[in-house]
């Protein structure tokens, strides 16, 4: 008979969403960390504003590991003026050769007003065919409510980011309604 490990609790709890249109572009999330079926913290900060404001990036997974993904993010934006899908590409292939970032759990949207990715631990970089974008536990509840806002309403990307983080956090019990959108126009 094999002995069973014990496993600490992990940390769960995000939404992030990003929708791009010709009206704008704009990513939010919402503020909850969960520690096992704890609520750690209501007022997180996961969506970041980078490279003079002209990039946004919103993370979900575990917080170290997203804030050190960030800051390489960062430096390769710096290293190739700008340009996100080369940052994100950069950032792919070493996530996924390097021994060390291998091992860290979390994923990343990154976005300007022409690009929209999903950067994974697994060396992917998509761009999603209808510019929407969710990631994290609510996600998937965030993207149908915002591909339905798009099909449906004229609403701005900010607007329809805002409703569908808040139809999200009505279904997720790991999403909240602190909810943080940045708009890049």
């Amino acid at each position: 008979m094999r002995a069973r490990r014990s496993r600490s609790p992990r940390f769960h709890g995000t939404t992030i969403l990003a929708v791009r249109t010709a009206q704008g572009a704009a990513l939010g999330g919402d503020g909850q960390v969960t520690l096992g079926n704890v609520v750690m913290k209501a007022d997180a900060r996961k969506v970041r504003r980078l490279y003079d404001g002209k990039v946004l990036a919103g993370f979900a997974g575990a917080a170290a590991d997203a804030f050190a993904l960030l800051e390489r993010f960062e430096s390769k934006l710096r290293d190739h003026q700008g340009s996100v899908p080369r940052a994100a590409t950069e950032l792919a292939r070493d996530w996924r050769t390097d021994r060390i970032l291998r091992r860290l759990e979390a994923m990343l949207i990154v976005m300007d007003r022409e690009h929209l990715l999903l950067i994974s631990g697994t060396g992917d970089v998509i761009q999603p065919s209808d510019h929407v974008l969710a990631i994290g536990s609510g996600g998937p509840y965030a993207l149908a409510a915002a591909r339905a806002l798009l099909a449906h309403t004229s609403l701005p990307p900010v607007d329809i980011v805002r409703r569908s983080l808040e139809i999200a956090a009505d279904l997720c019990i790991y999403t909240n309604r602190q909810i943080e959108v940045a708009e890049l126009t």
